[in-house]
Protein backbone atom coordinates (compact mmCIF):
# COMPACT_ATOMS: atom_id res chain seq x y z
CA UNK A 1 0.00 0.00 0.00
CA UNK A 2 1.25 2.93 -0.91
CA UNK A 3 2.04 6.00 1.89
CA UNK A 4 -0.05 8.58 2.57
CA UNK A 5 2.36 11.47 2.52
CA UNK A 6 1.89 15.19 3.85
CA UNK A 7 3.99 18.07 2.10
CA UNK A 8 3.77 21.49 3.74
CA UNK A 9 4.53 24.21 1.76
CA UNK A 10 4.40 24.40 -2.07
CA UNK A 11 7.69 26.31 -3.12
CA UNK A 12 10.51 24.79 -4.62
CA UNK A 13 10.95 21.55 -2.04
CA UNK A 14 7.23 20.85 -1.62
CA UNK A 15 6.51 20.71 -5.71
CA UNK A 16 9.83 18.73 -6.23
CA UNK A 17 8.58 16.07 -3.65
CA UNK A 18 5.53 16.00 -5.28
CA UNK A 19 6.85 15.61 -8.40
CA UNK A 20 9.04 12.67 -7.72
CA UNK A 21 5.83 10.71 -6.15
CA UNK A 22 4.08 11.35 -9.50
CA UNK A 23 6.62 9.92 -11.33
CA UNK A 24 7.22 7.08 -9.05
CA UNK A 25 3.53 6.32 -9.62
CA UNK A 26 3.15 7.25 -5.74
CA UNK A 27 -0.53 9.61 -5.60
CA UNK A 28 -1.73 9.71 -2.07
CA UNK A 29 0.09 12.27 -1.14
CA UNK A 30 -1.85 16.02 -0.15
CA UNK A 31 -0.22 19.72 -0.58
CA UNK A 32 -0.49 22.26 2.64
CA UNK A 33 -0.02 25.44 1.40
CA UNK A 34 -1.23 28.61 3.64
CA UNK A 35 -0.73 31.19 1.05
CA UNK A 36 -3.24 31.61 -2.02
CA UNK A 37 -0.77 29.97 -4.20
CA UNK A 38 2.23 28.07 -5.00
CA UNK A 39 5.86 29.40 -5.41
CA UNK A 40 7.28 30.12 -2.11
CA UNK A 41 9.72 32.85 -1.69
CA UNK A 42 9.11 33.54 -5.59
CA UNK A 43 5.51 34.59 -4.65
CA UNK A 44 6.30 36.32 -1.24
CA UNK A 45 8.94 38.52 -2.84
CA UNK A 46 7.80 40.85 -5.53
CA UNK A 47 9.63 43.79 -4.52
CA UNK A 48 11.00 45.95 -7.45
CA UNK A 49 14.19 43.89 -8.60
CA UNK A 50 13.28 40.85 -6.90
CA UNK A 51 15.36 38.00 -8.76
CA UNK A 52 17.68 35.06 -8.31
CA UNK A 53 21.78 35.54 -8.01
CA UNK A 54 22.14 31.59 -9.04
CA UNK A 55 21.90 31.53 -13.08
CA UNK A 56 18.60 30.30 -14.93
CA UNK A 57 19.61 27.38 -16.27
CA UNK A 58 20.64 26.12 -12.49
CA UNK A 59 18.05 27.38 -10.68
CA UNK A 60 15.74 24.41 -12.32
CA UNK A 61 15.09 20.85 -11.58
CA UNK A 62 17.44 18.78 -13.34
CA UNK A 63 14.50 16.98 -14.43
CA UNK A 64 13.08 20.29 -16.15
CA UNK A 65 15.96 21.86 -17.56
CA UNK A 66 13.27 24.57 -19.12
CA UNK A 67 14.30 26.25 -22.50
CA UNK A 68 12.12 29.54 -21.93
CA UNK A 69 14.59 31.35 -19.89
CA UNK A 70 14.99 34.92 -21.56
CA UNK A 71 18.04 36.16 -19.25
CA UNK A 72 21.48 34.55 -17.28
CA UNK A 73 19.85 35.75 -14.21
CA UNK A 74 15.78 35.05 -13.98
CA UNK A 75 13.64 38.16 -12.03
CA UNK A 76 10.98 36.91 -9.64
CA UNK A 77 8.09 37.00 -12.54
CA UNK A 78 10.22 33.86 -14.74
CA UNK A 79 11.07 31.83 -11.50
CA UNK A 80 7.43 31.93 -10.55
CA UNK A 81 6.54 31.29 -14.02
CA UNK A 82 8.42 28.58 -14.05
CA UNK A 83 7.30 26.97 -10.69
CA UNK A 84 3.84 26.97 -12.22
CA UNK A 85 4.97 25.62 -15.40
CA UNK A 86 6.39 22.95 -13.45
CA UNK A 87 3.25 22.10 -11.58
CA UNK A 88 0.77 22.01 -14.12
CA UNK A 89 2.96 19.92 -16.53
CA UNK A 90 3.60 17.14 -13.76
CA UNK A 91 -0.05 17.29 -12.61
CA UNK A 92 0.63 18.06 -8.96
CA UNK A 93 -1.72 21.39 -8.91
CA UNK A 94 -4.84 19.08 -8.29
CA UNK A 95 -3.16 18.38 -4.89
CA UNK A 96 -2.07 21.30 -3.59
CA UNK A 97 -4.39 22.77 -0.67
CA UNK A 98 -4.23 26.41 -0.84
CA UNK A 99 -5.48 28.56 1.98
CA UNK A 100 -4.95 25.94 4.57
CA UNK A 101 -2.38 25.98 7.35
CA UNK A 102 -0.50 23.10 9.48
CA UNK A 103 -0.83 24.46 13.16
CA UNK A 104 0.26 20.90 14.38
CA UNK A 105 1.77 17.51 13.46
CA UNK A 106 1.35 14.75 16.41
CA UNK A 107 2.93 11.38 15.86
CA UNK A 108 0.73 8.95 17.65
CA UNK A 109 -0.44 5.83 17.46
CA UNK A 110 2.41 4.69 14.54
CA UNK A 111 1.27 7.87 12.29
CA UNK A 112 1.04 11.34 12.02
CA UNK A 113 -1.54 13.61 13.18
CA UNK A 114 -1.96 17.38 10.70
CA UNK A 115 -4.72 19.72 12.32
CA UNK A 116 -4.90 22.47 9.77
CA UNK A 117 -6.65 25.81 9.93
CA UNK A 118 -8.47 27.12 6.36
CA UNK A 119 -11.69 28.87 5.75
CA UNK A 120 -14.02 25.69 6.31
CA UNK A 121 -12.15 25.90 9.93
CA UNK A 122 -10.12 23.21 11.77
CA UNK A 123 -9.55 19.29 10.77
CA UNK A 124 -7.45 17.20 11.86
CA UNK A 125 -5.95 14.33 9.36
CA UNK A 126 -3.97 11.27 9.46
CA UNK A 127 -0.95 10.30 7.45
CA UNK A 128 2.09 8.12 7.55
CA UNK A 129 4.96 10.07 6.12
CA UNK A 130 5.25 14.32 6.99
CA UNK A 131 7.83 16.21 4.29
CA UNK A 132 8.35 19.47 5.43
CA UNK A 133 9.04 22.02 2.75
CA UNK A 134 9.05 25.56 4.29
CA UNK A 135 12.47 26.56 3.52
CA UNK A 136 14.23 28.58 5.72
CA UNK A 137 13.74 32.56 4.61
CA UNK A 138 9.81 32.28 4.87
CA UNK A 139 8.83 34.74 8.23
CA UNK A 140 10.20 38.27 7.67
CA UNK A 141 12.23 39.70 10.85
CA UNK A 142 11.07 43.38 11.78
CA UNK A 143 13.95 45.34 13.30
CA UNK A 144 13.55 45.87 17.36
CA UNK A 145 13.73 50.12 16.92
CA UNK A 146 11.62 51.96 19.69
CA UNK A 147 8.79 54.02 18.04
CA UNK A 148 8.20 51.93 14.91
CA UNK A 149 4.42 52.00 15.33
CA UNK A 150 4.37 55.94 15.99
CA UNK A 151 5.73 56.06 12.63
CA UNK A 152 2.98 58.45 10.64
CA UNK A 153 4.04 57.18 7.09
CA UNK A 154 3.63 54.06 4.93
CA UNK A 155 6.04 51.28 6.52
CA UNK A 156 6.19 47.91 5.20
CA UNK A 157 8.73 44.61 4.70
CA UNK A 158 10.35 44.28 1.39
CA UNK A 159 9.05 40.48 1.48
CA UNK A 160 5.22 42.12 2.20
CA UNK A 161 5.97 44.63 -0.82
CA UNK A 162 2.83 47.70 -0.45
CA UNK A 163 2.28 47.76 -4.73
CA UNK A 164 -0.64 50.27 -3.52
CA UNK A 165 1.64 52.70 -2.46
CA UNK A 166 3.41 54.61 -4.96
CA UNK A 167 6.96 55.88 -4.42
CA UNK A 168 7.11 58.10 -7.40
CA UNK A 169 8.26 61.39 -5.48
CA UNK A 170 8.72 59.62 -2.16
CA UNK A 171 11.06 59.86 0.54
CA UNK A 172 11.76 56.81 0.98
CA UNK A 173 13.95 54.88 3.99
CA UNK A 174 15.20 51.70 3.28
CA UNK A 175 16.43 49.56 6.40
CA UNK A 176 18.84 47.39 5.90
CA UNK A 177 21.63 46.30 3.05
CA UNK A 178 21.15 42.71 2.21
CA UNK A 179 20.64 40.98 -1.23
CA UNK A 180 16.66 42.12 -1.27
CA UNK A 181 18.24 45.87 -0.54
CA UNK A 182 20.76 45.21 -3.15
CA UNK A 183 17.97 44.46 -5.77
CA UNK A 184 15.63 47.21 -4.56
CA UNK A 185 17.60 50.57 -4.00
CA UNK A 186 18.45 50.80 -7.50
CA UNK A 187 14.57 50.31 -9.18
CA UNK A 188 12.90 53.25 -6.05
CA UNK A 189 16.32 55.52 -6.55
CA UNK A 190 14.91 56.17 -9.91
CA UNK A 191 11.25 56.67 -8.57
CA UNK A 192 11.74 58.83 -5.73
CA UNK A 193 12.42 62.42 -4.98
CA UNK A 194 15.33 60.78 -2.32
CA UNK A 195 16.33 57.43 -0.80
CA UNK A 196 18.09 57.48 2.20
CA UNK A 197 19.83 53.52 2.66
CA UNK A 198 20.57 52.91 6.66
CA UNK A 199 23.96 50.78 6.82
CA UNK A 200 24.55 48.88 9.73
CA UNK A 201 27.61 46.91 8.46
CA UNK A 202 28.55 47.08 4.21
CA UNK A 203 28.97 43.97 2.40
CA UNK A 204 30.73 42.48 -0.25
CA UNK A 205 29.62 42.85 -3.72
CA UNK A 206 30.79 41.43 -7.01
CA UNK A 207 29.87 41.89 -10.25
CA UNK A 208 26.59 40.12 -11.59
CA UNK A 209 26.86 39.19 -15.28
CA UNK A 210 23.71 39.31 -16.69
CA UNK A 211 22.54 38.32 -20.26
CA UNK A 212 19.60 38.31 -22.02
CA UNK A 213 18.90 35.50 -24.13
CA UNK A 214 17.22 36.05 -27.47
CA UNK A 215 15.87 33.86 -29.66
CA UNK A 216 18.56 32.66 -31.04
CA UNK A 217 19.88 31.33 -27.83
CA UNK A 218 16.77 30.27 -26.75
CA UNK A 219 16.67 27.93 -29.84
CA UNK A 220 19.77 26.43 -29.76
CA UNK A 221 19.15 25.52 -25.78
CA UNK A 222 16.46 23.95 -26.71
CA UNK A 223 17.63 22.21 -30.07
CA UNK A 224 20.92 21.77 -30.11
CA UNK A 225 21.87 18.40 -27.84
CA UNK A 226 23.36 18.12 -24.79
CA UNK A 227 24.39 22.39 -25.02
CA UNK A 228 22.14 23.21 -22.30
CA UNK A 229 23.14 20.27 -20.20
CA UNK A 230 26.95 21.32 -20.72
CA UNK A 231 26.16 24.95 -20.20
CA UNK A 232 24.37 23.87 -16.61
CA UNK A 233 27.37 21.73 -15.76
CA UNK A 234 29.63 24.35 -16.46
CA UNK A 235 27.97 26.98 -14.01
CA UNK A 236 27.53 24.33 -11.49
CA UNK A 237 31.39 23.58 -11.80
CA UNK A 238 32.54 26.97 -12.02
CA UNK A 239 30.35 28.03 -8.54
CA UNK A 240 31.88 24.30 -6.57
CA UNK A 241 35.51 24.70 -7.84
CA UNK A 242 36.03 28.59 -7.40
CA UNK A 243 33.43 29.96 -5.25
CA UNK A 244 33.68 27.52 -2.51
CA UNK A 245 37.36 27.44 -1.82
CA UNK A 246 36.92 31.40 -1.29
CA UNK A 247 34.15 30.01 1.74
CA UNK A 248 36.29 27.12 2.80
CA UNK A 249 38.95 30.20 3.16
CA UNK A 250 41.29 28.44 0.24
CA UNK A 251 42.92 29.00 -2.49
CA UNK A 252 40.51 31.21 -3.91
CA UNK A 253 39.42 33.36 -1.03
CA UNK A 254 42.24 36.25 -1.99
CA UNK A 255 40.80 36.30 -5.86
CA UNK A 256 37.29 36.98 -4.37
CA UNK A 257 38.13 39.96 -1.93
CA UNK A 258 39.88 41.46 -5.36
CA UNK A 259 37.43 40.92 -7.62
CA UNK A 260 35.00 42.65 -4.93
CA UNK A 261 37.61 45.41 -3.63
CA UNK A 262 38.22 45.84 -8.27
CA UNK A 263 34.36 46.16 -8.61
CA UNK A 264 34.26 48.69 -6.01
CA UNK A 265 37.14 51.16 -6.87
CA UNK A 266 35.60 50.79 -10.24
CA UNK A 267 31.93 52.00 -9.53
CA UNK A 268 32.20 54.00 -6.45
CA UNK A 269 34.58 56.98 -7.81
CA UNK A 270 33.85 58.86 -4.19
CA UNK A 271 36.49 57.99 -1.73
CA UNK A 272 34.41 58.86 0.99
CA UNK A 273 31.78 56.59 0.08
CA UNK A 274 33.82 54.07 -0.80
CA UNK A 275 35.56 53.92 2.52
CA UNK A 276 31.56 53.41 3.64
CA UNK A 277 31.30 50.61 1.75
CA UNK A 278 33.88 48.45 2.40
CA UNK A 279 33.73 45.64 4.87
CA UNK A 280 36.35 45.01 7.41
CA UNK A 281 35.36 40.87 7.72
CA UNK A 282 36.15 38.15 5.23
CA UNK A 283 34.12 37.76 2.20
CA UNK A 284 31.68 35.17 2.57
CA UNK A 285 31.35 35.59 6.52
CA UNK A 286 28.04 37.27 5.14
CA UNK A 287 26.15 36.57 2.00
CA UNK A 288 28.17 37.68 -0.84
CA UNK A 289 25.91 40.18 -3.12
CA UNK A 290 25.46 39.85 -7.00
CA UNK A 291 24.97 42.85 -8.58
CA UNK A 292 26.15 45.63 -10.90
CA UNK A 293 23.32 47.86 -10.65
CA UNK A 294 23.96 48.69 -6.72
CA UNK A 295 26.75 50.69 -6.49
CA UNK A 296 26.09 53.16 -8.98
CA UNK A 297 22.44 53.64 -7.39
CA UNK A 298 24.34 55.27 -4.02
CA UNK A 299 26.18 57.37 -6.52
CA UNK A 300 22.57 59.04 -7.57
CA UNK A 301 22.00 62.71 -6.08
CA UNK A 302 19.16 61.74 -4.78
CA UNK A 303 20.57 58.93 -2.22
CA UNK A 304 21.90 59.36 0.65
CA UNK A 305 23.86 56.23 2.44
CA UNK A 306 23.52 56.61 6.41
CA UNK A 307 25.85 54.59 8.71
CA UNK A 308 24.87 56.46 11.61
CA UNK A 309 23.32 53.71 13.96
CA UNK A 310 19.57 54.14 14.40
CA UNK A 311 18.15 55.80 17.40
CA UNK A 312 14.72 55.22 17.12
CA UNK A 313 11.82 56.24 14.37
CA UNK A 314 10.00 59.15 14.63
CA UNK A 315 6.51 59.86 13.50
CA UNK A 316 7.79 61.98 11.11
CA UNK A 317 10.93 59.60 9.75
CA UNK A 318 14.37 58.11 11.41
CA UNK A 319 16.08 59.53 13.91
CA UNK A 320 20.30 58.86 14.34
CA UNK A 321 22.49 60.63 16.68
CA UNK A 322 23.10 62.71 13.71
CA UNK A 323 19.79 63.97 13.31
CA UNK A 324 16.68 63.38 11.96
CA UNK A 325 15.89 61.81 8.42
CA UNK A 326 12.58 62.61 7.54
CA UNK A 327 10.73 60.33 4.59
CA UNK A 328 7.00 59.42 3.99
CA UNK A 329 7.56 55.94 3.60
CA UNK A 330 10.46 53.34 5.16
CA UNK A 331 10.68 49.72 4.04
CA UNK A 332 12.42 47.28 6.13
CA UNK A 333 14.89 44.96 3.96
CA UNK A 334 15.80 43.23 7.26
CA UNK A 335 15.69 39.74 5.94
CA UNK A 336 14.04 36.72 7.88
CA UNK A 337 13.72 34.84 10.89
CA UNK A 338 16.03 31.80 9.24
CA UNK A 339 17.06 30.05 12.66
CA UNK A 340 13.68 29.79 14.06
CA UNK A 341 13.16 26.42 11.94
CA UNK A 342 9.51 25.56 11.36
CA UNK A 343 7.83 28.33 13.57
CA UNK A 344 5.11 28.43 14.35
CA UNK A 345 3.87 25.13 14.32
CA UNK A 346 4.06 22.72 16.72
CA UNK A 347 5.56 19.51 16.25
CA UNK A 348 5.34 16.95 18.29
CA UNK A 349 6.98 13.24 18.00
CA UNK A 350 7.19 10.36 19.42
CA UNK A 351 6.58 10.10 23.44
CA UNK A 352 5.24 13.67 23.45
CA UNK A 353 8.54 15.25 22.63
CA UNK A 354 8.63 18.74 21.26
CA UNK A 355 10.68 19.25 18.54
CA UNK A 356 11.02 22.90 18.96
CA UNK A 357 12.09 21.76 22.72
CA UNK A 358 14.37 19.75 21.26
CA UNK A 359 16.10 22.39 19.57
CA UNK A 360 15.92 25.15 22.24
CA UNK A 361 19.94 25.42 21.54
CA UNK A 362 19.78 25.46 18.00
CA UNK A 363 17.93 23.46 15.14
CA UNK A 364 19.81 20.28 13.80
CA UNK A 365 18.82 17.23 11.82
CA UNK A 366 20.91 14.18 10.39
CA UNK A 367 21.84 15.38 6.84
CA UNK A 368 19.44 18.50 7.34
CA UNK A 369 16.72 15.89 6.77
CA UNK A 370 15.73 13.76 10.08
CA UNK A 371 15.18 14.22 13.44
CA UNK A 372 15.73 11.09 16.22
CA UNK A 373 12.32 10.51 17.75
CA UNK A 374 10.74 12.59 14.98
CA UNK A 375 9.95 9.11 13.25
CA UNK A 376 8.81 9.20 9.24
CA UNK A 377 9.34 12.81 9.59
CA UNK A 378 11.65 14.62 6.65
CA UNK A 379 12.69 18.04 5.71
CA UNK A 380 13.64 19.55 2.35
CA UNK A 381 15.99 22.70 3.36
CA UNK A 382 16.27 22.12 6.84
CA UNK A 383 19.27 22.81 9.33
CA UNK A 384 22.60 23.36 7.40
CA UNK A 385 21.75 22.73 3.79
CA UNK A 386 21.42 26.60 2.98
CA UNK A 387 24.17 27.44 0.53
CA UNK A 388 26.40 30.37 -0.22
CA UNK A 389 28.24 29.73 -3.04
CA UNK A 390 25.49 27.29 -5.37
CA UNK A 391 21.73 26.21 -6.08
CA UNK A 392 19.32 25.49 -3.31
CA UNK A 393 17.36 23.18 -5.87
CA UNK A 394 20.35 20.99 -5.97
CA UNK A 395 20.63 20.37 -2.33
CA UNK A 396 16.38 20.13 -2.54
CA UNK A 397 16.76 17.47 -5.08
CA UNK A 398 19.52 15.54 -3.11
CA UNK A 399 17.18 15.32 -0.41
CA UNK A 400 13.87 14.68 -2.20
CA UNK A 401 16.29 11.48 -3.53
CA UNK A 402 16.91 10.11 0.11
CA UNK A 403 13.69 10.38 1.10
CA UNK A 404 11.98 8.89 -1.56
CA UNK A 405 15.32 6.01 -0.71
CA UNK A 406 13.49 5.75 2.66
CA UNK A 407 9.77 5.18 1.61
CA UNK A 408 10.70 1.34 0.62
CA UNK A 409 12.34 0.61 3.83
CA UNK A 410 9.56 2.08 5.88
CA UNK A 411 7.39 -0.31 3.67
CA UNK A 412 8.98 -3.02 4.65
CA UNK A 413 9.41 -1.77 8.23
CA UNK A 414 7.19 0.40 9.81
CA UNK A 415 7.64 3.98 10.56
CA UNK A 416 11.47 4.46 11.20
CA UNK A 417 13.73 6.98 12.49
CA UNK A 418 17.50 8.35 12.27
CA UNK A 419 19.79 6.49 15.18
CA UNK A 420 21.05 8.66 17.94
CA UNK A 421 24.28 7.69 17.44
CA UNK A 422 23.87 8.66 13.14
CA UNK A 423 23.34 11.68 14.52
CA UNK A 424 25.72 11.90 17.22
CA UNK A 425 28.54 11.03 14.37
CA UNK A 426 26.38 13.56 11.57
CA UNK A 427 27.16 16.58 14.00
CA UNK A 428 30.68 15.70 15.21
CA UNK A 429 31.47 15.79 11.64
CA UNK A 430 29.48 18.71 10.83
CA UNK A 431 31.16 20.98 14.09
CA UNK A 432 34.83 19.55 12.16
CA UNK A 433 33.74 21.27 8.74
CA UNK A 434 32.15 23.95 10.25
CA UNK A 435 35.97 25.10 11.79
CA UNK A 436 36.88 25.37 8.41
CA UNK A 437 34.59 27.91 7.17
CA UNK A 438 34.43 31.89 6.94
CA UNK A 439 32.05 31.82 8.69
CA UNK A 440 32.90 30.79 11.99
CA UNK A 441 34.03 32.80 14.81
CA UNK A 442 33.82 36.47 14.73
CA UNK A 443 31.44 36.93 11.85
CA UNK A 444 27.89 37.53 12.76
CA UNK A 445 25.21 36.74 10.15
CA UNK A 446 21.97 35.31 9.33
CA UNK A 447 22.93 31.96 9.17
CA UNK A 448 23.80 32.18 12.86
CA UNK A 449 21.71 31.90 16.41
CA UNK A 450 21.72 34.61 18.98
CA UNK A 451 24.33 32.67 20.79
CA UNK A 452 27.01 31.73 17.59
CA UNK A 453 26.21 28.81 16.34
CA UNK A 454 25.91 28.52 12.91
CA UNK A 455 22.50 26.32 11.97
CA UNK A 456 21.81 27.26 8.48
CA UNK A 457 24.66 26.61 6.16
CA UNK A 458 26.34 23.73 4.69
CA UNK A 459 29.99 23.32 5.20
CA UNK A 460 31.09 21.37 2.40
CA UNK A 461 31.03 21.06 -1.37
CA UNK A 462 27.71 20.01 -2.88
CA UNK A 463 29.58 16.94 -4.32
CA UNK A 464 29.95 15.63 -0.53
CA UNK A 465 26.31 16.03 0.28
CA UNK A 466 24.98 13.97 -2.62
CA UNK A 467 27.28 11.43 -1.63
CA UNK A 468 26.16 11.82 1.66
CA UNK A 469 22.68 11.46 1.04
CA UNK A 470 22.66 8.60 -1.97
CA UNK A 471 23.76 6.26 0.91
CA UNK A 472 21.24 3.46 1.23
CA UNK A 473 18.75 4.88 4.54
CA UNK A 474 19.09 1.30 6.43
CA UNK A 475 22.73 1.89 8.38
CA UNK A 476 21.17 5.61 9.97
CA UNK A 477 17.74 4.77 10.44
CA UNK A 478 15.79 1.97 12.32
CA UNK A 479 12.41 0.91 13.18
CA UNK A 480 10.44 2.48 15.87
CA UNK A 481 10.96 0.83 19.21
CA UNK A 482 14.38 -0.81 17.65
CA UNK A 483 17.49 -0.23 19.73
Amino acid sequence: MAPRVAIIGAGFGGLCMAIRLEKAGIRTYSVFEKADDLGGTWRDNTYPGAGCDIPSHLYSYSFEKYTSWTRRYPEQPEILGYLHHCADKYGVRRKIRLRTEVRRAVFEGGAWHITTSSADGARTETFDVVVMAVGQLNRPRLPDISGMEDFEGVSFHSARWNHDHDLTGRRVAVIGTGSSAAQLVPRVAERAAHLYLFQRTPNWVIPKPDAVFGPVARLAFRFVPGLQRAYREWIYRYAEGTLYPALARGWSEGLLRQRALRHLRDQVPDPGLRAKLTPDYPPGCKRVIIDSSFYPALSRPNVSLVTDPIARITPKGVETGAGTYEVDTIVYATGFKSTEFLTPMEVIGREGRSLHERWKDGAEAYLGISVPGFPNLFMLYGPNTNLGHNSIVFMIECQVAHIMACLPYLGRSGPIEVRPEAMAAWRRQLDAAMSRMVWGAGCRSWYKTADGRVTNNWPGPTTLYRRLTARPPEPAYQPVGAG
